[in-house]
């Protein structure tokens, strides 16, 4: 039998060692008769920083509601640190939540919005000052402690919100969607701050996002869901390079993969027509089953190569529909026989509308998906 023993040492706010895993077991929720999370499995690790990502309605900020016990799971079971919290109040779970409206006091100045939650549980005054000072000097706000929200920018609102948590030193850290009020400028920058501020409190965080770029860029382990289910749980390395299905494969990335409805054919290689084309594909391992039956084919954008002379004879002449500039990238697309293509250059060269180019594609970036499972089946 593994014995664990852990030893927590309350030296400072930044030095305490907190400990906790959480466990989602056949959770469902349903509403009015409509199921809106379905038999929910999750394992969440000690440290984690955990993201869950998806279009609006697939049950995210409902499943971290019910972590928090805001919400009441319809059947199943909810562990946090091995102990079964199904019927333990919010406050009594050891758990903060940061909510996407900041939730702040507005007749409270900082000082009061971030002490609060510890008067109320009767921390001595001293204490609760040691521990509001510490935590605004890590989120450089201690200059802030005397003003009142209206007074904040949005950023700032943002810093109060995550240091009310952390004044609490909780064992679990819960983010519903912290920083889409923010513009784009603010967003990156308190996206690194998150990071660093997990990395020093090394906590469980598990942060909600319907945006894929703060999945990515984030979490140590990404869940992607729809429609109250679990698409693909990784990290986001192996999200973006084997997609489990195309769900997963077009979420995922900006532009969107292409796709590509055709028949897998074989001769002495693997490969697929398009446009009266033949792609080889770079891959050996493919079930003899999908020889001459219809699949989809994906594709990245960036891994699909664009001039303005032919290569080879697999070169694929194509028309220029759009070309949007993105600073050091373009995306262009691409019309062929009436099915558009999205491609990701670097290219300097002044791509415009209506030329003509050629396209060629990177053979051993090639997904296959199962028509009828939509699922990769290379993987």
């Amino acid at each position: 039998m593994l014995i664990k023993v852990y030893i927590l040492c309350f030296i400072s706010l930044s030095e305490v060692i907190i400990l906790s895993s959480i466990r989602l077991e056949n959770i469902k929720k349903n509403y009015n008769n409509i199921e809106v999370i379905k038999d929910f499995n999750l394992d969440i690790e000690d440290k984690e920083f955990l993201v869950l990502v998806g279009p609006s309605g697939c049950g995210k900020s409902t499943t971290l509601r019910m972590i928090a016990g805001l919400e009441e799971a319809t059947s199943g079971n909810i562990y946090i640190d091995n102990r079964l919290v199904n019927n333990v109040l919010p406050k009594d779970r050891d758990i903060a939540f940061v909510f996407q409206n900041y939730a702040l006091y507005p007749h409270m100045n900082v000082y009061k919005n971030m002490s609060f939650a510890l008067e109320i549980r009767k921390i001595p005054k001293e204490e609760i000052r040691k521990r509001v000072e510490e935590v605004a000097s890590i989120l450089d706000i201690s200059s802030l402690l005397n003003r009142k929200p209206k007074e904040l920018s949005g950023g700032q609102r943002q810093r109060v919100a995550l240091g009310r948590a952390m004044v609490r030193n909780p064992s679990v850290f819960l983010l519903d969607e912290p920083l889409s009020n923010l513009d784009a400028k603010l967003r990156v920058q308190m996206r690194t701050e998150i990071i660093k501020l997990h990395k020093k409190l090394q906590t469980t965080f598990i942060y909600v996002t319907h945006d894929q770029v703060e999945a990515m860029t984030m979490g140590s382990r990404i869940v992607v869901m729809k429609d109250g289910e679990i698409m693909q749980a990784s990290d986001s390395k192996t999200i973006y390079n084997k997609p489990n299905n195309i769900f997963v494969a077009s979420f995922i990335g900006v532009p969107q993969m292409n796709f590509i409805n055709t028949k897998l054919k074989k001769d002495d290689r693997f490969y697929f027509e398009f446009c009266d084309n033949k792609i080889y594909i770079d891959y050996n391992n493919i079930d003899n089953k999908y020889i001459d039956k219809e699949v989809i084919i994906g594709i990245r954008p960036e891994n699909i190569f664009v001039s303005r002379e032919k290569i080879n004879d697999l070169s694929i002449e194509a028309y220029i529909d759009v070309v949007e500039m993105a600073g050091s990238e373009s995306y262009i697309y691409l019309n062929i026989n009436n099915i558009q293509i999205i491609v990701k250059t670097y290219s300097v060269e002044d791509f415009k509308i209506d030329d003509k180019v050629y396209i060629s594609f990177d053979n051993s970036r090639v997904h296959i998906f199962d028509r009828d499972t939509e699922k990769n089946i290379m993987i």
